[in-house]
């Protein structure tokens, strides 16, 4: 079967919403999360602390990382400034986000689509070849706000990032939680070619599709995913957005079909369990809450 590539967003998307929690404890479930075999860890975030109080340190997080050579520290960056700061961080792998909502992008980073696509190419002579960079296109598969109506506004961003930066990856967030099977294909069967050389889907379960969303990547040939341990997360700039695929929910439901993805169940599990306390309420998680499953031979 297939080998699925997970990146375990909890310490930065999964937190960013919640209460401020220590840069040492981050980096503290960031270390777990590669204990438990998850090979992609977003660990860190360097955007304002005024704009994202919860993210505030990002360098602290990234100082107290142990360099491993089972697991990769990503740091998502929003502009020229935070990806100067990240590499002086030491960060190889950063994400950037950019929106095909422009609505949403003057909401999330104070700046319309264009503007952001702009800020991409200064982002990318910056990072030159220090780094490897991962462009994720919010709202990709539809937006809260209305202006996202059909897969060639996605497709025509995805153009942009790639002209800005020819050899990013890609990866296509549902951000509102407006993603369908039907979206899901769509979209991505209209991206040029370039886009599909490592493409990743970052899903939320607002409206309870990202398991059978991440199944339809899955079957048009995508293996790389973003999840989040506990199904924590959501941008508070999306109205009603809900968290991300849990990584637990995902990771049962892969293993059960016999694709690998290197990563201990038990050991996420008991992550998750420890958060509730940590965030101070239930997380979305329901295999967290259910948890494995029971013994059921394959025929």
């Amino acid at each position: 079967m297939t080998a699925i590539r997970i990146r375990d967003v909890l310490p930065r998307d999964g937190l960013q919403s919640e209460r401020q929690v220590d840069p040492t404890l981050r980096a503290e479930l960031a270390v777990a999360l590669a204990d438990a075999g998850v090979a992609h860890v977003e660990a860190a975030s360097f955007v304002s602390s005024v704009a994202v109080p919860a993210m505030a340190d990002g360098g602290g997080v990234m100082s107290a990382l142990p360099a491993r050579d089972d697991v990769t520290w990503w740091a998502l960056v929003p502009n020229p400034k935070g990806a100067s700061l990240a590499l002086d961080a030491g960060v190889t792998h950063l994400t950037l986000t950019i929106s095909a909502s422009d609505v949403y992008s003057r909401k999330n980073v104070g700046r319309s689509t264009i503007e952001a696509v702009e800020q991409l190419a200064a982002v990318g002579s910056i990072v030159d070849a220090h780094a490897t960079i991962d462009i994720v296109i919010s709202c990709a598969f539809g937006s809260p706000f209305n202006d996202v109506d059909n897969p060639s506004v996605t497709r025509d961003l995805v153009d942009r990032a790639l002209d800005a930066i020819p050899l990013a990856q890609i990866t296509l967030a549902d951000t509102a939680g407006t993603a369908t099977p039907r979206r899901i294909s769509e979209v991505i069967t209209s991206l040029p070619g370039a886009a599909h050389r490592d493409l990743g889907l970052h899903l939320h379960d607002t409206r309870g599709t990202a398991l059978v969303n991440a199944l339809a990547g899955i079957e048009i040939g995508v293996t790389r995913f973003d999840t989040s341990t506990g199904g924590l997360g959501g941008s508070p700039f999306a109205p009603g957005a809900g968290g991300n695929l849990a990584t637990e929910d995902f990771v049962l439901m892969l293993h059960d079909l016999g694709h690998e993805t290197g990563i201990d169940l038990d050991a996420i599990l008991a992550i998750s369990r420890g958060l509730s306390t940590l965030v101070g309420h239930d997380v979305p998680s329901r295999v967290s809450s259910a948890g494995p499953l029971p013994n059921f031979a394959h025929e």
